[in-house]
């Protein structure tokens, strides 16, 4: 979808494909419900924005302040959700949803990271794959206030919007056509994250523990 849509876009369209309150919106929907592949949109609108010849500098600026913005406010979102459910009786299905995709193995390492670095934690939280979530799990079971992990998540959006924001300008430097960007952007965004869960499969694998 991505891709098709890239492959129609002229440099003067820049403003249509770069979908400004699209890409909010998914940023956000993603950050609630990590099935959106928010990288990859940052990244493939990056790469638009980037050719557009006479305004790409201000595109990217743009770019750059919705992804971060919408991923802070899903973030901040769900952690508000999760504290919720830490306050009721009953929980939350949002709470619930969250500690579902935090293995035991990572919520440790999280908690444990969290006792060391505090907050710093939740900016390598955010560039790292599937990091995010047992991150925020330890914080909401440490009872961390609000207004505290907004302060740690705001640098986190920050870095990660700008990290997948170079990665779409790193594409479309390299090709004339947004659409060839765009394929580069998206494989790079899907290795960086498929790289890491597949490396420690393999390293469980290899171990003699695992044989």
């Amino acid at each position: 979808m991505i891709l098709s849509a890239a492959a129609q876009v002229s440099p003067d369209s820049t403003q249509q494909a770069v979908a400004y309150p699209s890409l909010f919106l998914l940023v956000v929907v993603g950050a609630l419900v990590p099935v959106v592949p928010t990288g990859a949109l940052v990244s493939s609108a990056a790469v638009v924005a980037l050719h557009q010849t006479d305004t790409s500098p201000f595109a990217l600026l743009v770019v750059f302040g919705v992804a971060s913005l919408a991923a802070f406010a899903g973030d901040m979102g769900l952690y508000w959700l999760g504290r919720r459910g830490m306050r009721s009786k009953n929980g939350s299905r949002w709470l619930e949803a969250i500690r579902d995709r935090a293995p035991e193995e990572r919520l440790r390492q999280a908690q444990g990271k969290l006792d060391d670095h505090g907050v710093l934690v939740l900016v390598l939280s955010r560039l790292v794959p599937a990091g995010r979530i047992p991150v925020m799990l330890a914080c909401l079971l440490a009872k961390m206030p609000v207004r505290r992990f907004a302060r740690g998540n705001l640098p986190a959006c920050l870095a990660w919007a700008l990290t997948y924001q170079l990665i779409g300008i790193l594409g479309g430097a390299l090709f004339n056509e947004p659409w060839q960007g765009v394929a580069l952007a998206v494989g790079l965004t899907v290795v960086i994250s498929v790289a890491p869960p597949l490396w420690r499969r393999l390293r469980r694998n290899s171990s003699p523990s695992g044989v």
